[in-house]
């Protein structure tokens, strides 16, 4: 089995919110942008959330199927303009189906969920064996050089925002720094009633030549390792090539 979701994807309350918590997706002109690079007919969404970028590409055209664990989230996603376009799975990254695509992503960090090597290796068996030969994993993961968890606290992340269940007040704050482990529990207040929600995650952060050795003993070439623009010196953007040859198991 793959990570257990956080309550920010699957307590239906706070899912109703996630696309205003979130913030502007500037991260998808990313990907879109991949998407003119590569001309890729056939897109796999990996962990693709409320689904805001597989509505984007299917509007654009492109057969698109994009999978999430966290089932309140897929629920969301269904309700959003465009998502008849979209073939919505239910699955976590080690269960997705093997469609042939040829382009598949996993956007908002969510590499960095996967805590132990067996559940990452195991994910990026299966994204190998759902694209077709030759195609690509494009997926981002912040650079622990940049420690960008130093800054996740009360002081730096305080908001008030207006969602759809009326004002809410949210912080982060860190709960333990164990590298390569870093976890953080995010509070919400809901003013309609005073209910306070929490959702406690956990991300590894992993290195360059590490994301990389396990890309390769995936069966992946990587391809390309890029900034990303949104961020600049704060995250790796890897593009992986799918080998010809099956992934190891090793």
């Amino acid at each position: 089995m793959g990570p257990v979701a956080d309550a920010i994807f699957e307590d239906p309350r706070l899912v109703d919110i996630y696309d205003v918590v979130d913030g502007e997706r500037d991260d998808l002109e990313l990907y879109l942008g991949l998407v003119e690079e590569l001309a890729p007919r056939s897109v796999l969404d990996v962990g693709c959330g409320t689904g805001n970028l597989a509505r984007l590409l299917a509007a654009r055209g492109l057969e698109v199927t994009a999978a999430d664990p966290a089932a309140a989230s897929l629920d969301v996603a269904r309700r959003g303009p465009g998502a008849d376009r979209v073939r919505w799975v239910h699955a976590d990254a080690a269960s997705v189906p093997p469609v042939g695509a040829d382009l598949a992503t996993m956007t908002g960090n969510a590499a960095q969920v996967f805590l132990t090597d067996a559940s990452w290796d195991a994910a990026l068996r299966a994204v190998h064996a759902a694209l077709r030969p030759a195609g690509v994993f494009a997926f981002e993961t912040r650079d622990p050089a940049a420690r960008v968890w130093t800054r996740w606290n009360r002081d730096t992340t305080h908001r008030h925002l207006a969602t759809p269940s009326g004002p809410v007040e949210t912080w982060l704050e860190l709960t333990d720094v164990r590298l390569p482990l870093v976890s953080f529990r995010a509070t919400f207040v809901f003013a309609a009633d005073g209910a306070v929600l929490t959702s406690d995650s956990t991300l590894r952060f992993r290195g360059g030549e590490e994301v990389a050795g396990s890309l390769r003993r995936a069966g992946f070439e990587v391809a390309d390792v890029r900034d990303a623009p949104d961020r600049p010196g704060l995250e790796l953007v890897f593009l992986a090539r799918r080998g010809l040859a099956a992934a190891g198991r090793g």
